[in-house]
């Protein structure tokens, strides 16, 4: 492959690209709060998420919630001999990209909820690995990472922006309150780690809330031998469904009594514990003890 660009001048880069609200008014729109859109205005973050994203100008990069363009232009530019397909759900936008980037040939704009594609497809598509990126909207982020994790053989990494609060339970260690089940689902199937810490005044209209861009790098094989892993993720989120109990009778309230109290026994693990204390081998060791719920 090909060696990826260094990136452009900063100063260069913002006298090229055309800025949200110049974007905005040239079309005569507004950001909606049914869409939770807040524009990405900053240089300095453009520029993280892209040297994160781009490994070669070959890559071929599905972007979730294209908006405006914005970063899709600089993605674009960096791809030369690539591919940014660029997803986005609002009609109004898709108006807009097809506008703005009527000339760049490596971009193709789809309409469509990011839940609903097909990203394994696009590898296929491609004939090897794709990477993703986006600005994730806050109320379906979660899923949005899980359905990048589902389909992690076909990607080799995802750089993401996500509200601050969410990316620090990612990331966080186990024994804390922020340490939870998204973390451990998340990272039993991928490195995680911060790229930028990007503040609400960022973005047009800014936010109530500060994001967090972070990388997910897939693992071959989970952190941890996982023979079901619907099982996995049910004990996972029992462990952690009510937090105030003790590890065996959070498990209780979902498995067999009998089940739960073996699988403790024979793992070793202490029923007094709490949830948020257990590292991801001890839930893997517990959810190929504990029987499923039939």
């Amino acid at each position: 492959m090909s060696e990826v660009k260094p990136p452009r001048d900063p100063v260069r880069a913002m006298e090229a690209f055309a800025d949200a609200r110049v974007i905005l008014a040239r079309h005569g729109l507004h950001a909606k709060k049914s869409y939770g859109q807040n524009f990405l205005v900053s240089e300095k973050a453009f520029r993280a998420i892209v040297d994160a994203t781009v490994r070669t100008d070959e890559d071929w990069i599905v972007e979730i919630g294209a908006g405006l363009g914005t970063l899709t232009a600089r993605i674009a530019e960096r791809v030369t001999a690539g591919k940014v397909i660029a997803l986005e759900f609002d009609p109004d936008m898709v108006k807009v990209l097809r506008d703005e980037l009527s000339g760049v040939d490596n971009v193709e704009i789809e309409q469509i909820d990011a839940l609903r594609y097909d990203l394994k497809m696009a590898a296929k598509w491609r004939g090897e690995q794709i990477s993703v990126c986006g600005n994730l909207p806050y109320h379906i982020a979660a899923p949005l990472l899980f359905k990048i994790i589902d389909a992690r053989e076909a990607i080799t990494h995802a750089v993401v922006m996500i509200q601050k609060e969410m990316a620090d339970r990612i990331v966080a260690p186990p024994g804390g309150k922020e340490y939870g089940a998204i973390g451990v689902m998340l990272r039993t199937y991928a490195d995680i780690t911060t790229v930028a810490k990007v503040g609400a005044g960022s973005f047009v209209p800014p936010p109530k809330i500060d994001s967090t861009v972070i990388k997910l790098i897939p693992l071959a094989q989970p952190r941890a031998p996982i023979a079901d892993p619907k099982h996995y993720s049910a004990v996972v989120h029992a462990a952690f469904g009510q937090r105030r109990k003790t590890l065996r009778n959070a498990l209780r309230a979902v498995f067999a009594q009998d089940g739960v109290d073996a699988a403790l026994s024979s793992t070793k693990i202490d029923g007094g514990r709490r949830g948020e204390t257990l590292d991801i081998a001890e839930f893997a060791a517990l959810a190929a003890l504990i029987p499923p719920v039939s």
